[in-house]
């Protein structure tokens, strides 16, 4: 779970304009600090299947989201893959 100032330092980051909190690049960024956590977590519990679903649940979600900003509009899907460092 991250925490909520970090959730608004990365909502500000990312948002695509004013009052912005649901836009899909916002959505992303929030599943990627998440997924980041929680991927630190399951290195230390690899025994945990809940966090494990959980963590598998949200890559899914991200994956959608990125698919649908990639068919919608490549240039803003471009530019959140370079900002978040996703893929090389």
């Amino acid at each position: 779970m991250i925490k909520k100032e970090k959730k608004e330092q990365v909502i500000a980051e990312y948002k695509v304009h004013e009052g912005d909190t649901g836009s899909a690049e916002v959505q992303v960024a929030i599943l990627t600090a998440r997924i980041r956590e929680l991927t630190d977590h399951m290195r230390i519990h690899k025994k945990d299947v809940h966090s494990r679903r959980g963590l598998l649940m949200m890559v899914g979600k991200r994956r959608k989201l990125l698919q649908y900003l990639k068919d919608r509009d490549f240039a803003r899907y471009r530019s959140l893959i370079q900002r978040l460092e996703l893929r090389h």
